[in-house]
């Protein structure tokens, strides 16, 4: 295959897109199965105490109901089997409002909808730990402390020429996917195949296996397509296994679906901070000291800390660092991972206090960045296998025009709109995880055709697509010749399309599986080529009909000497309303260097996407929790605002050309997740270049403006 004719690196459309726009992608609940009953949880309506009884005669008695599970039924489950966040009705000890206490079977949706609210429950109630403000100087360092430190920030923040110290605050978010957590559960004998939205498809299986009482062989996990999960879908909730509880008591095939109100309290969410963060310089702009200081919060019994600190340790040269994590428990739902767990809340801490430390300084906030750039990575001394921030904000600066940006705020005026510009970088870790796939060659013919198979799961980010285009130029294929078939757990095991792993990790595995075929296919013929023939050039000369192999692909070993990671920059032109303190971001563009970018029609799809909710966490999205009761009162995409299409102006996504084959073979760096990293604190630095006005909690409305 000649250079010109080949698919990676093309913008080609997702091969998937028609069956989706026509509905006949089968997502969660969509699968045809026969005699389904259906099942909806009903949920706590206190937040912490036990519950003393539970009167369903009623429901038991309703029409069309089949059964009603409660801690009092419910077979015994293994808590510990790795499904997140408890709430799998084993106890009748609540932890936080919404807690899953029961479900209704029935024949029909209505039917068991209804006999829920015929339910009635009584507790011994307890004052719930919901007000983090109040119980944040509680917070302690987690059982799994991840403090780092190297030089003696505090002494050098105390003789530093300027300084910078402010807490900056970020609200819980919800993840709210197109489509709700769901599951259909079916029995055959000890077996279950549970149709359900997987970031992770073996690990899905594991963890119900594991909370079943089951062996993995004896679950299959089916989930070709998934609408969206930003982390949600990543580790699996009570949801999936009480759907599996549901059929087998009802002895029927069960559909259980989480209304979008539900959400809220069934899977997680990204936890608020309180982050303290002190920078420290010379006079002539070189960073001295920075020290990251993030408080949040947890579970009652299980922790999990975002990793709010991860950018700070590696964005900037200093010689005195300390990153530190305090976390107090509270009667919420476990937190868990969100797009850009950790970069994207402790990104908009860490580059709102660098455009703050560059403005004292009267320094421009892109010269300050690459004045402190780190010649290796600074938390561990190791080389950078790429790095392309600086070319990053210096290719952005000009496409933006960055050079209409004034150093004083509000210097620009349209109308009553005051216009400011702001810059913020981020970045994210770049790795391939171990993975399988099989390679299938069938010939009719002259024409050769490929299925390639592998466990691996997309979440409408377009993984169909650069597979098949991966395998395509591996073969030598037209990319309509090649099938590809993920989102099962009987095919090879592969990586979860999670922490941005998805696209280096199946690419790799496909890619080593094509070398490994045409390898087979040349010693099958028992030549000697002074070329290197292609796979289906050698089906076709060989006379082969069908060849098939599989290979379990893991990391290159010397990828570990390195840090690989991509980078960002992030500019943003807001117009700020004088009179009303609304905000609209006109203009926002994303550079990215994250190395070999395999469709750039999909992967400006997943900037652009990043950077919508990162705009979104700037400006509107935000859970709010009632302390009183622990219920939160955002509960609906009618009040939890995510940006639509009038929110937003001008989007625009470049690439840096990166060769990268330090961290794999392939060079490809993953970008899901980088592309809400830095967004949030590029809005916020250009309000306060438009308005003169410092907003350190987000999301910046008009009452902290006015």
């Amino acid at each position: 295959m000649r250079e010109t004719d080949k698919v990676v690196g093309t913008p080609v459309s997702r091969i998937d897109g028609i069956l989706k726009v026509t509905g006949k992608a089968d997502y969660s609940v969509d699968h045809p199965i026969k005699n389904v009953a259906y099942a909806v949880l009903f949920k706590s309506t206190i937040a912490a105490g036990t519950i003393t009884n539970i009167d369903s005669a009623a429901a038991e008695k309703s029409p069309g109901v089949l059964a009603v599970i409660t801690h009092k039924n419910v077979p015994k489950l293994n808590v510990k089997g790795g499904i997140r966040g408890g709430a799998m009705l084993q106890s009748p000890e609540i932890e936080f409002y919404g807690q899953n206490i029961g479900i209704v079977v029935a024949d029909t949706f209505e039917q068991a909808r209804h006999a829920a609210h015929l339910i009635h429950v009584d507790y011994d109630k307890k004052t719930p730990k919901a007000d983090f403000d109040k119980l944040a100087s509680e917070a302690m360092p987690p059982k799994d402390n991840h403090d780092e430190k190297w030089g003696d920030a505090k002494a050098a923040l105390r003789t530093a020429d300027y300084t910078v110290e402010e807490t900056y605050s970020t609200p819980i978010e919800h993840h709210h996917p197109m489509e709700p957590h769901a599951a259909i559960a079916e029995w055959t004998g000890n077996q279950v195949t549970l149709y359900s939205s997987a970031q992770i498809v073996n690990g899905a299986q594991h963890a119900a296996a594991a909370t079943l009482n089951l062996t993995p062989e004896n679950v299959r996990i089916v989930s070709p397509y998934i609408g969206g999960g930003f982390g949600s879908k990543g580790g699996q909730w009570a949801n999936l296994v009480l759907t599996a509880v549901a059929a087998k008591v009802a002895n029927r095939p069960v559909k259980l679906a989480l209304a979008r109100n539900q959400m809220v309290n069934s899977v997680g969410l990204r936890q608020r901070n309180f982050q303290k963060v002190s920078l420290a310089a010379t006079k002539e702009g070189k960073l001295t000291a920075l020290a990251h200081e993030i408080t949040t919060h947890c579970a009652i019994h299980t922790e999990f800390v975002e990793p709010c600190g991860d950018c700070s340790k590696i964005m900037y040269d200093t010689p005195n660092a300390l990153i530190t994590y305090r976390v107090v428990p509270m009667n919420v739902i476990l937190p868990t991972y969100t797009r850009g767990p950790g970069k994207s809340t402790g990104s908009f801490a860490l580059e709102s206090a660098v455009d703050e430390l560059a403005y004292k300084l009267k320094m421009d906030p892109i010269e300050f960045r690459i004045k402190n750039e780190p010649v290796k990575d600074p938390s561990n001394g190791k080389p950078w296998s790429s790095r392309k921030a600086v070319e990053c904000m210096q290719a952005g600066a000009k496409a933006f025009g960055w050079d209409k940006r004034k150093q004083e705020p509000r210097q620009n005026q349209d109308g009553n709109y005051l216009i400011g510009y702001g810059v913020a970088c981020g970045t994210y870790p770049a790795h391939q995880r171990p993975s399988s796939a099989i390679v299938k060659l069938n010939r009719e013919g002259s024409t050769v055709t490929a299925i390639i198979e592998l466990a691996a799961a997309d979440l409408g980010t377009g993984t169909y697509t650069i597979l098949a285009q991966t395998a395509a130029d591996a073969l030598d294929l037209p990319i309509k010749n090649v099938n590809v078939h993920i989102g099962d757990s009987d095919l090879p095991p592969a990586a979860g399309s999670v922490g941005s792993v998805g696209a280096t990790s199946y690419a790799n595995v496909v890619n080593d599986a094509c070398i490994k075929i045409t390898d087979e296919l040349i010693a099958k013929s028992g030549k000697e080529y002074y070329a290197r023939p292609t796979a289906s050039q050698l089906m076709v000369s060989e006379k082969i009909s069908t060849h098939q192999t599989r290979i379990d692909s893991n990391p290159l070993e010397s990828a570990e000497k390195y840090s690989a990671h991509s980078f960002n920059a992030n500019f943003a032109e807001v117009r700020v309303n004088r009179l009303t303190g609304m905000v609209r971001v006109s203009r926002f563009l994303a550079v990215t260097g994250a190395g070999k970018i395999l469709n750039p029609k999909t992967a400006r799809s997943q900037i652009i996407g990043g950077n919508i909710w990162g705009i979104g966490m700037a400006l509107t999205e935000e859970s709010v929790l009632d302390p009183r009761w622990g219920n939160f009162v955002t509960r609906s995409l009618a009040d939890y605002h995510v940006p639509s299409n009038l929110d937003i102006g001008e989007m625009e996504a470049i690439f840096i050309r990166e060769e990268d084959t330090l961290s794999n073979r392939m060079g490809i760096k993953g970008i899901g997740e980088v592309g809400i990293v830095g967004v949030a604190a590029a809005v916020a630095n250009a309000v306060f270049n438009a308005t003169g006005k410092r907003v350190r909690e987000l999301p910046i409305t008009p009452d902290k403006l006015l």
